[in-house]
């Protein structure tokens, strides 16, 4: 597995070694002995989802104030465009965004911290996805952040308005929400 580091330190995307011929292809998307060496994370995950959007989807900027999760975000069909924001007020890169192609084909992940709001859109007909949390799900303690924020300037590949959820059209203004110490 291959670490590649980004422009906000504690985001990661890690690629895996494929071993694949004309009958297919095997990775090991996900071993806890290697997880832990190359990254030096002590993260146990305890939720495993799949969740699949059809193209020009957009999920918001999601994240638990109470019950943070870590995410590794893996796509098996399709493609996203993969966005993490640092919503860390102590961190150095508060407020900075890093978003990646996540597809099918290049079977990268990535590691988005407890600490960190989430949002992703679909950039293929549809696409596919699977992520371990660090912590269960709490909707009430979910918070959205409005995926547009000016004061973000996600730069969203988007070829069209968005679909998005009635949660996501409620989401707040980056300045206005609850954020992390």
């Amino acid at each position: 597995m291959n670490i590649i580091p980004t422009t906000i330190p504690d985001v990661i995307i890690l690629e895996p070694k494929v071993f694949g011929d004309e009958r297919g292809f095997f990775f090991e998307s996900f071993n806890e002995r290697v997880w832990r060496q190359l990254t030096g994370l002590d993260a146990t995950f305890v939720q495993h989802n799949h969740s699949r959007s059809t193209g020009g989807v957009l999920r918001g900027l999601h994240y638990q104030i109470q019950h943070p999760q870590g995410k590794l975000v893996r796509v098996i069909v399709g493609e996203v465009f993969d966005v993490a924001v640092d919503i860390r007020r102590s961190s150095p890169t508060f407020g900075a965004w890093f978003g990646a192609h996540l597809t099918a084909e290049n079977k990268r992940q990535m590691w988005v911290p407890p600490g960190f709001a989430h949002g992703f859109c679909v950039t293929s007909e549809h696409a596919e996805f699977l992520y371990l949390t660090t912590d269960y799900w709490a909707p009430e303690h979910e918070r959205c952040i409005a995926w547009n924020d000016p004061d973000l300037a996600i730069q969203w590949p988007l070829a069209a308005e968005p679909t998005i959820s009635a949660k996501d059209r409620e989401g707040k203004r980056f300045k206005e929400a609850d954020l992390f110490p």
